[in-house]
């Protein structure tokens, strides 16, 4: 879609359609209309007359959310108003305020509405500025407006919509300029994350997400890319990694991404994904139901591409490494089995009780790898663990980590982003779930907190370095009838990029 920004009055501008916020239960008489419609002050009398009719009748009360299309405008140049509720005339929460816009966008949907005016950048968000409202406003429209079709013989989407105007006054050109900026790169970095997720596993393999990495590159001057392969790793002693995609006929890949926008000598922050590009549980089977889905677990890997995509679209001042260990786990005659005992490439031998597990074998050598680009801080992402489903459901992430400072900066850009997290304990009394009779430690602690001893076994890999750890297994895709990947934490992380950038 495309994008952009006026400071001309919203009636004057040439669409299909304008958007317009009313609060709830405002309506006292039609001389009064700009105690509900925060972005209408540049409408003409006429039209705002018309606006008050509807809402007089009943048709919206203005509750966060509510919709209503006005397709006829009598003796007005604008075609459509799209009037939606705010709720209470005060500052709106910002989870409220990206409710009243997913509202609008989903709105315009199914109506053959190519161009809109957007009024909603003036709205009061509680803690926000205009510069975060247009982001927003980009961020859901480009989110709702995404549809899976790389696929589909029919490649036609059930929105029309082309063409996102967005107002704001004259003093706040330059802030809306910047927001239109971070939510394009944002949105552009969620889009690449879904569509890469979104395709099945006998597409997305390994080897694809690699040439998808050096396309990147090649694309994007400020990206270097280098890709190991599974020789390479086999030198460094990647015995854990490797063990996974003993059972695939698809080569592993370690896939690295570097981003060199701070000073040359500065340390960089490393965000390293999670790359299943397909999961069947390996020797320990997962049930047939629900097992397309992991297709999905290569989630954080994605995420980690789309945030680096949104880091060289903002031209942020940092350095980022991205590293994307890529793999498949599948049941094979040469595949892990429960007892067997790896290698890491730290040299900690780890027994393998559930060879469905795996997640944390790849990670763990890729966070010993991290250490050579001698890191500020290290951020890993993974769809790792039902248990964090089971804990949290599909709202937070899990968070985990070994510095408070970093945990804490993800929380508050978390925040900021609407892309939230939770963090659980990492106390030193659960680590007595992954010891071992035979190993230096085992790839799972038993039925209980099964997050925090998986979060556990990976720190024992995160000693010499700042580390957080994100579980995305609830978050990064949606399942039943709307099934497909969210994008997150893509726009958690690029906040907490942007909030490095500006301290």
């Amino acid at each position: 879609m495309d994008y952009s920004i006026e400071v001309a009055p919203i009636e004057t501008l040439p669409c299909d359609c304008i958007i317009i916020g009313i609060y709830q239960n405002q309506y006292q008489n039609q001389h009064q209309n700009q105690q509900f419609i925060p972005s209408g002050a540049g409408l003409s009398d006429k039209l705002q007359s018309t606006i008050a009719t509807v809402i007089s009748r009943g048709d919206i009360s203005g509750k966060i959310g509510e919709t209503v299309l006005m397709n006829v405008i009598p003796d007005s140049k604008v075609e459509r108003v799209l009037l939606v509720g705010l709720g209470e005339n005060k500052a709106l929460s910002p989870k409220n305020y990206r409710k009243a816009l997913s509202a609008a966008v989903l709105s315009l949907k199914k109506p053959y509405i190519k161009s809109v005016v957007c009024g909603l950048a003036d709205v009061a968000v509680e803690g926000s500025n205009l510069q975060w409202n247009v982001r927003q406003i980009v961020e859901v429209f480009n989110d709702a407006s995404y549809q899976f079709t790389a696929l589909k013989s029919d490649k036609e989407t059930e929105s029309k919509l082309q063409k996102v105007i967005i107002t704001t006054p004259d003093s706040g050109l330059a802030s809306a300029q910047s927001g239109l900026i971070q939510g394009l790169a944002i949105a552009e970095g969620v889009s690449l994350t879904k569509a890469l997720a979104d395709l099945p596993g006998n597409v997305c393999t390994p080897t694809y997400m690699a040439e998808q990495a050096v396309e990147l590159g090649k694309t994007h001057p400020g990206l270097s890319v280098k890709i190991l392969e599974e020789s390479e790793m086999k030198e460094l002693g990647m015995g854990s990694f490797l063990s996974v995609s003993r059972g695939s006929r698809q080569p592993a890949k370690l896939i690295a991404l570097e981003y060199q926008g701070g000073k040359k000598d500065g340390k960089p922050i490393v965000l390293v994904g999670k790359g299943l590009t397909f999961d069947a549980g390996g020797i320990s089977l997962k049930p047939g139901a629900g097992m397309d889905e992991m297709k999905y677990d290569m989630c954080g890997g994605a995420a980690v591409m789309g945030t680096l995509l949104a880091a060289v679209k903002m031209q942020l001042p940092l350095n980022i490494v991205g590293l994307v260990p890529s793999s498949e786990n599948m049941p094979d005659g040469d595949a892990n089995k429960p007892g067997d005992i790896v290698t890491s490439m730290l040299g900690k031998t780890i027994e393998i009780l559930n060879t469905d597990a795996e997640g944390r074998l790849i990670l763990c050598d890729t966070l010993t790898y991290a250490e050579r680009y001698n890191p500020d801080v290290v951020i890993d992402l993974a769809t790792l663990t039902g248990a964090c489903l089971v804990a949290l459901g599909r709202v937070p992430s899990g968070l985990l980590g070994n510095d408070d400072e970093l945990c804490d900066a993800l929380i508050k850009a978390g925040e900021s982003a609407c892309d939230s997290v939770w963090r659980l304990p990492l106390w030193e009394e659960y680590q007595e779930q992954l010891k071992s009779n035979f190993a230096d430690l085992a790839n799972i602690g038993g039925k209980d907190a099964g997050t925090i001893t998986a979060a556990c076994f990976l720190s024992e890999f995160a000693k010499n370095f700042r580390w957080a750890h994100l579980d995305i297994a609830g978050t990064a895709w949606r399942t039943g009838q709307f099934k497909g990947a969210t994008g997150r934490p893509v726009p958690l992380l690029s906040q907490y990029l942007i909030d490095r950038a500006a301290s």
